[in-house]
């Protein structure tokens, strides 16, 4: 039943991901704190370094014994600074903590709640990165450094993150919030939205995390009323979907597999349709071919 739930989960957000959503005000959305990124800018980036040379190790591994491409290099450098791309998963399980007059990245066993200090470690990153992502891709594919000298490449040669001494943390510096684990269901069912992410059968798809799943009011046009906080009160919200009984299950279930056989009959259309364009300009070629020949 658990399984049945899942992917009813992944399909309804594929459906929905192309409607206007409108989202409750009962939890503020959670960003970057730019003031602690001097904090833990070299930080960012010598992990960002490991990730980039573990990355490309495990890539080359999968796709053994063709050597890999310096624009599949590109394509992990792309992505390796974003919280929504399979390459960005190591960020969430890397916890920010006070030590002192300092800020320490301590890396987790598991996935934490993406908070503020995870949107903070992406957006250093991200600044860590800057346009820099085809030089490193480069730099990999020329020359395949250790991690020691890709690190001195891209944290003092190219983006200087550790050229200079983080500066001391300030005494007035209100704390982060603790590290929460996320549970395995969740952090699975988040696993599987970001590698769907972009993907060609779903193009106008988003990844939406648990917590924007429950902050949804509505989908669609509708007029919500602002004080009615309920769930159960909204019946076009994911909550009451998700809480339908077996019957609405079913209808869920009907319209995504009408869905996927109306794609399966557009692409079956486009498909014989360019089939009839290729007989016709097939047999036009033949027939001309023929004239050539009977008038020698």
């Amino acid at each position: 039943m658990e399984r049945i739930e899942a992917i009813l989960l992944l399909s309804a957000l594929v459906l929905f991901s192309s409607l206007p959503i409108s989202h409750s005000s009962k939890k503020p959305v959670a960003v970057a704190r730019k003031e602690d990124i001097p904090f833990i800018k070299c930080q960012v980036c010598q992990k960002l370094a490991n990730q980039l040379h573990h990355q490309v190790n495990i890539k080359q591994s999968q796709i053994s014994p063709k050597k890999i491409s310096e624009f599949q290099i590109i394509e992990i450098a792309e992505s390796v600074c974003n919280l929504k791309k399979e390459e960005g998963e190591w960020i969430p399980r890397i916890d920010i903590v006070e030590k002192g007059d300092a800020l320490e990245l301590i890396e987790q066993d598991t996935e934490g709640q993406c908070n503020s200090e995870c949107k903070t470690i992406e957006r250093a990153c991200q600044e860590v990165m800057g346009f820099y992502d085809t030089d490193v891709a480069e730099y990999i594919f020329k020359t395949k450094p250790q991690i020691d000298s890709l690190m001195n490449f891209l944290c003092h040669d190219l983006s200087r993150a550790c050229s200079v001494k983080s500066p001391p943390v300030p005494k007035n510096r209100l704390p982060g919030e603790p590290f929460l684990p996320k549970s395995s269901k969740d952090a699975e069912m988040e696993k599987n939205l970001r590698s769907m992410e972009g993907m060609p059968g779903a193009p106008g798809m988003k990844m939406y995390s648990r917590d924007d799943l429950m902050n949804m009011q509505n989908f669609g046009d509708e007029d919500v009323d602002e004080e009615d906080d309920d769930d159960d009160r909204f019946p076009s919200s994911l909550g009451r979907v998700l809480r339908e009984k077996e019957t609405a299950k079913a209808d869920w279930k009907e319209r995504i597999v009408k869905g996927i056989r109306d794609t399966g009959a557009a692409i079956k259309g486009h498909v014989n349709k360019a089939s009839y364009q290729i007989q016709k300009w097939w047999g036009k070629r033949k027939t001309g071919t023929k004239a050539g020949k009977a008038e020698l």
